[in-house]
């Protein structure tokens, strides 16, 4: 049976339409969940590495401090805490999870693809051709953000937590649970926050933001970017500033990208309006 037009589909329609999208999508975070459950040691490497000292971001901080003859913690050559696991199927419980996670971050791009089979049939031809890329950049932007949460988030968290001392009568002993949950919170929000250029771009197309809009609310912004690095780094200034700087330049560069969407937009409207005068 033939595809139904877009705008001959009733309501009904688009739920089932949204509905095997989003079976799609979901069938193939499994399958990526799956090949992370079989390949274990690979990604259990990957998790573990910020816990040793020879962590790429531990080494370029220790060289740093050296220089300015800053604090040398992260030049110390273990963190002072050990991971257990304290129920009976703590580990199989976190292989599970942390396989379903990695499977969502392999299978976003197509994750995404699918949200925009969704949407793209009500868009009109010249939208179409100008967001071409979507995918591409968004899926992009959120490896860049993963990969800033693994590098820089995750590491001056588990330095700053794990050498904070409450009582030397208190050693270090964090359940498995726990520091997944570091690692995965940190790369995971930073990877949705490195898509604000997209979800700006398309607020900007329907008329809910403007660039005049981003501007006059830019103080605002830069005290929420603030509560957010305070909220995902730990609590020290140095941690907030390396986490706020990359958030304030995202915010920029979506002011950009408003600005360029609108400035389209009064081309458009004007090419119609002298298209409309010359037909009258």
């Amino acid at each position: 049976m033939a595809k139904k037009n877009v705008d001959e589909m009733s309501f009904l329609d688009h739920l089932e339409e949204l509905r095997w999208h989003l079976v799609r999508a979901v069938a193939s975070i499994m399958v990526a969940a799956i090949l992370a459950f079989i390949f274990k040691d690979f990604i259990v490497g990957i998790i573990m590495a910020p816990k040793h000292m020879d962590f790429p971001t531990y080494v370029a901080l220790c060289e740093m401090s050296k220089f300015f003859g800053m604090d040398m913690s992260f030049c110390a050559s273990e963190l002072p805490f050990v991971i257990e696991v304290r129920s009976v199927g703590g580990q199989f419980s976190a292989h599970i999870w942390t396989s379903i996670y990695a499977g969502l971050v392999i299978a976003f791009p197509y994750v995404l693809y699918q949200l925009w089979s969704f949407i793209s049939p009500g868009l009109q031809t010249n939208e179409r051709r100008n967001s071409r890329g979507f995918i591409i950049i968004a899926s992009l932007l959120f490896f860049l953000g993963v990969a800033f949460g693994y590098y820089v988030i995750t590491p001056l968290s588990l330095n700053f937590l794990t050498n904070y001392t409450f009582a030397e009568e208190v050693s270090n002993a964090f359940d498995l649970s726990s520091y997944n949950s570091i690692v995965r919170s940190s790369s995971l929000a930073a990877g949705f926050v490195f898509e604000l250029p997209i979800l700006i771009y398309f607020l900007t197309k329907i008329g809910l933001v403007t660039p005049q809009f981003l501007r006059q609310y830019r103080k605002y912004a830069l005290v929420i970017v603030l509560i957010l690095s305070a909220v995902i780094t730990p609590p020290d200034i140095a941690s907030q500033v390396i986490v706020a700087i990359p958030i304030l330049l995202l915010y920029q560069i979506s002011i950009y990208i408003s600005a360029l969407v609108i400035r389209k937009q009064k081309r458009r409207a004007a090419r119609e309006n002298k298209k409309s005068k010359v037909k009258s």
